[in-house]
């Protein structure tokens, strides 16, 4: 595939993959990767409004930003739609995380976890599709944090429960443009997929096409024996990427080989977003979550940490 970037002017109005309309004027690649950050990097708390980040990510450089689907669901729908035009007005696109807390792990051998999970997350599934869909990646499977129970050495009863739950949900997705990406997450975080030949294989026993996978180099780094074969194997389900350094700074900073990864995602012919989670705070539950017990950097100009990281991801990724 030719590597050569070439860049175009949209002056039109752009609909993109998840039913945003964009109406400002701005530069694309010809392979649409979009380039996004997560708005975690600038907080400590999930819980917090969206709005500045919404206004601030095109100036940074970017094309989207990841907000917290949970959230998102608490929204009236009133406040949905307000942030919906904002982030229209501001040519932002918007994509979305979520880690299912346990009261809510579809994947729970206990049939009434199982079914408040599945309650949950058709009611996070309504609510993206008032915002005109799009793609939510993160531990949506099972529970996040989450170990193997003790006394369980198979997690087949289990795995097996995921998809069921999925085979549900994937439906009322579609109905709604909503896509549900498996995020391949590390062991040290959860049990259930941790490498590209499971997300392979629950993507196959799923086998719908509103469940698709996320790969995020950040754990790749620890689970995968090449960034490119794992690019490879999983290439027709792949439709987001997460990235960040191998310890969870801003990508540039760091060792990830990014001219294998980039080599694979043009291989694949990949075009869909490319989503930064970059974490260098401690302090507060976002800290506390993601295992951040000291300052990755010292006295961070956040904004421009996030400015430089996305100017590298353009030239290097897209």
């Amino acid at each position: 595939m030719e590597s050569q970037r070439v860049e175009y002017r949209c002056r039109v109005k752009l609909h993109c993959l998840h039913g945003q309309t964009l109406n400002k004027e701005y530069w694309r690649d010809k392979r649409m990767r979009t380039v996004g950050i997560f708005y975690a990097f600038w907080t400590q708390d999930w819980n917090v409004d969206f709005t500045p980040y919404i206004k601030k990510v095109r100036g940074l450089g970017f094309d989207q930003l990841e907000l917290n689907a949970g959230i998102v669901a608490d929204m009236s729908s009133q406040e949905r739609a307000e942030m919906k035009q904002l982030a229209e007005d501001e040519g932002v696109i918007l994509s979305y995380g979520l880690g299912l807390p346990k009261p809510f792990d579809i994947s729970s051998l206990d049939e009434s976890v199982r079914e408040n999970g599945i309650t949950f997350m058709k009611q996070v599934i309504r609510a993206l599709g008032e915002m005109g869909g799009g793609i939510i990646s993160g531990s949506i499977h099972s529970a996040w944090p989450s170990a193997l129970p003790e006394g369980m050495e198979d997690k087949k009863p289990i795995w097996d429960q995921s998809v069921k739950s999925m085979k549900e949900l994937s439906p009322l997705a579609h109905d709604h443009g909503v896509s549900l990406n498996i995020e391949v997450i590390n062991r040290f975080e959860t049990f259930l997929i941790n490498d590209s030949r499971e997300a392979l294989a629950f993507m196959q026993e799923v086998d719908h096409p509103a469940c698709r996978i996320t790969l995020d180099t950040f754990h790749m780094n620890i689970e995968e024996d090449s960034f490119e074969e794992a690019i490879h194997r999983v290439s027709p389900y792949l439709t987001a990427m997460h990235i960040g350094e191998t310890n969870r700074k801003a990508p540039g900073t760091g060792r990830i080989p990014w001219g294998e990864v980039r080599k694979a995602l043009d291989d694949i012919g990949f075009d869909g977003p490319i989503v930064m989670e970059p974490f260098v705070m401690k302090g507060g539950q976002v800290g506390r979550n993601i295992a951040v017990w000291r300052d990755m950097e010292e006295n961070p100009d956040l904004d421009a940490i996030a400015a430089d990281s996305a100017s590298f991801v353009r030239k290097t990724l897209c």
